[in-house]
């Protein structure tokens, strides 16, 4: 339930208007990570990106855009035994950075001249976009880890635990 939950919330806030790169897509692979079980974790990102992408279209990027993700899920995998305030934004920090890292590598790679300069412009033009993802991700965990931890506190003892919860 937890797993459908994400996907749709994620493939919505890809394809409904929203500002350029302020998305819950990173704060969904890091809490499918944390939340899902272990194959959920790292189908569901994919699969939001997969249906999003024939719908958005396709780009040269996706396998740095995707890889990226699948990064960020496993980060959540890792962050599922350490889970405390301190742990959770760190490893938001770290995802939208790797995020910005890997993705601007493969704008590179694929629509810059292959030099270092060229690395240099496509990081540098990148930074305005880094603000919203950074800013983003960190909105978006806090409602959502805030948000499940609240209701898991609320029915963790009653019979909808078990649609709800993730053991």
């Amino acid at each position: 339930m937890l797993g459908v939950l994400i996907l749709i919330a994620g493939i919505f806030s890809r394809v409904v208007f929203h500002a350029p790169n302020f998305t819950p897509v990173i704060s969904l692979a890091l809490f499918g990570g944390v939340y899902l079980n272990k194959r959920q974790a790292i189908y569901v990102p994919m699969l939001l990106m997969a249906v999003t992408d024939v719908i958005l279209g396709m780009h040269p990027t996706m396998p740095f855009t995707w890889g990226s993700l699948l990064l960020i899920s496993l980060l959540g995998l890792w962050a599922r035994n350490r889970k405390n305030v301190a742990t959770l934004f760190g490893a938001n920090l770290f995802g939208a950075i790797l995020f910005f890292v890997v993705t601007n590598f493969g704008a590179w790679l694929t629509m810059y001249p292959l030099t270092a300069e060229g690395l240099r412009n496509c990081y540098i033009a990148a930074i305005p976009f880094f603000r919203n993802t950074l800013l983003s991700t960190l909105v978006y965990s806090t409602v959502l880890f805030g948000l499940y931890e609240f209701i898991a506190s609320r029915i963790k003892n009653t019979r909808f635990a078990h649609i709800f919860l993730v053991a």
